[in-house]
Order: C-alpha cells, then structure tokens, then sequence
C-alpha cells in the first residue's frame, strides 16, 4: 500500500520511543491509524449527508430499507441489522418520519407490531444520495490498489471478528 512515509502517528509513536516505551508499537500505529482513518471518513460521509438534509444515521436507516428490497422491515429488523438499540432507532424513525422519508404503519395481521417503509419522498432521496455516497467512498479510498484494498478488507475483517469475539471480552 502507498502512503506517506512518515505520518503523525510515526511521529507520536517515535514521542513514546523516547520515553521509553516497551510495548507492541505495530498494534499503537495500527489503532492509531484506524482511528484516525475512521474520524476522517466519518467526518467526510457526514457533510455529504448533510448535503442532503440527513443527520448522522438517518442514511442508514434509509438504506437499510432500500438494501432488503422488502416492501417492510420492522423497527427491530432495522436495529438489529444496523447494530443500534431500540431507544436509538425509535428516535431516528421519528425524525424520519417527521421529513416524511419514512412511514410507519401496523401490521393488519398483528396490530401490535410496526412495520416500517420509504415514502415516495425517501425512496426519491436514497436514489439520488448512495451513488454519491459510494462514490465518495470510493474516492477516499482511489489511492489504495485493488489487490491492497482486497488485502485490508480481509485483515480488517479477521481483525474485527477476534476484537467482537466473545473470548477476547474481560470478566
């Protein structure tokens, strides 16, 4: 992979050397960087969003509803799919719902369950927005070869999966 030859992140790592640091400084830098990483992209993806109107997360959830290509999702499909609690996708489909991208409406068969599903509005609106969201992606990332981004989407994914393992949880 390129990059810089020397970044922040060498430069603190180097500040810790010469305190006298003894510790694994590839998993720091590693850490380090991935933080960084994901504050930039974070901050990049949010003004996009912006752009169109959405508050952090409301893309999600619009297109999670687009991804399933389902008529409804329920509110507990969407929080589990997006990892969130039920507190936290209540208030994000009211927002939506209140911009009118969203509609909530009860199930005919079980009135105590809710089923959740773009407007004509949010359909319009997710159509325009994740072309340019992927777009932006992919121009974060035009300076990474396709073999390399094939090699760091596969040691993040492993990274991942041993860092949300149960075994690695302390008691």
């Amino acid at each position: 992979m390129s990059g810089k030859k020397f970044d922040e992140v060498d430069l603190i790592m180097a500040q810790w050397q010469q305190l006298g640091l003894h510790t694994d400084l590839d998993a720091i830098k590693i850490i380090g960087r991935v933080l960084r990483l994901a504050k930039t992209i974070e901050q990049q993806v949010g003004e996009l969003h912006r752009e169109f109107a959405l508050k952090p997360g409301e893309f999600d959830v619009l297109a999670t509803l687009k991804r399933e290509n389902k008529r409804y999702l329920t509110p507990s499909e969407l929080y589990q799919s997006m990892l969130l609690t039920s507190g936290a996708m209540t208030s994000r489909l009211d927002k939506l719902e209140e911009k009118a991208l969203i509609q909530r409406q009860h199930c005919q068969q079980d009135r105590r369950k809710v089923l959740v599903s773009l407007t004509p509005h949010g359909k319009k609106l997710i159509n325009k927005v994740y072309p340019a969201h992927f777009s932006l992606l992919e121009t974060l990332l035009a300076s990474v070869s396709g073999k390399d981004k094939t090699l760091l989407a596969n040691l993040l994914k492993t990274t991942l999966a041993s860092v949300d393992s149960p075994t690695t949880e302390q008691s």
